[in-house]
């Protein structure tokens, strides 16, 4: 599970030279940022499926400025898992960077491996349990152990306005965290909806359906419904987004 510590060797996130770094980065929250790739969970046991695939846990990755978080259930066994970064190198990473291209938020469509020169534009992308559970079915410990690290990230995108939770899963998560970290969450919990918006001050939530296989094959999830959750987050972000983007979005936390 997700509930040991330990420092991964090749795993650390690259920190951006203070030349490069965005404006809204300080030495401290380099560090910082730095310390939840040292720490980044290890899994034990018989439910890794680590040995099978030669991964482990995948950490989040973006712009650490962003104003938009995209919040995932858990990487691929041979997506994220495999390579050690979210939504990458499986067809449900496919549809998320094609819509985040087409939208702004990426500089290409494409994400096979680290390595693939993919770099996000005022977003941030992490994942409510950090490694592949088996039948993509995380038990309810794994999302406990997990969840200080994605409060730890959304702590740090001071920016962030606007969140994009991929299921009714990944929204649970982010409201437990969301809660966990001092914030009001309304009761009884919001109900989970496609494109369903959701006002938590100072932020706004934008729920869509996940982009996993079974969804967009049976078409319960289409690529305009996909686009237009992302327009949405646009819709919201509009007004100081011409000034995010007039600085070169090249500098990414890995």
């Amino acid at each position: 599970m997700c509930a040991n510590l330990r420092t991964e060797k090749g795993r650390a996130i690259e920190i951006p030279s203070n030349e490069s770094r965005p404006r809204s980065s300080t030495a401290a929250a380099a560090r910082a940022w730095s310390d939840i790739a040292r720490r980044s969970p290890a899994r034990r046991g018989p439910r890794s499926g680590i040995g099978s695939t030669g991964g482990g846990p995948s950490l989040g990755f973006g712009d650490p400025g962003a104003r938009l978080l995209v919040v995932g259930l858990a990487p691929a066994a041979h997506g994220g898992n495999r390579t050690g970064r979210v939504f990458t190198g499986d067809r449900s990473g496919e549809w998320l960077f094609g819509a985040l291209h087409r939208n702004g938020f990426a500089n290409q469509a494409a994400s096979v491996s680290k390595s693939d020169g993919l770099r996000l534009r005022d977003c941030y992308i992490a994942a409510a349990v950090r490694c592949a559970p088996p039948g993509n079915r995380p038990t309810p410990a794994e999302f406990r152990n997990c969840q200080p690290y994605l409060e730890r990230e959304v702590r740090l995108l001071s920016a962030l306005r606007v969140v994009v939770p991929l299921g009714a899963v990944a929204m649970n998560a982010f409201l437990r965290t969301w809660r966990a970290i001092g914030h009001d969450v309304p009761v009884p919990k919001p109900r989970f909806g496609h494109g369903v918006t959701l006002s938590l001050p100072p932020i706004e939530l934008v729920a869509s359906y996940h982009p996993s296989q079974r969804n967009t094959q049976t078409g319960l999830l289409t690529e305009p419904m996909f686009d237009g959750v992302f327009r949405e987050a646009l819709r919201l972000l509009e007004g100081g987004r011409e000034q995010i983007f007039s600085r070169e979005a090249g500098v990414n936390l890995i």
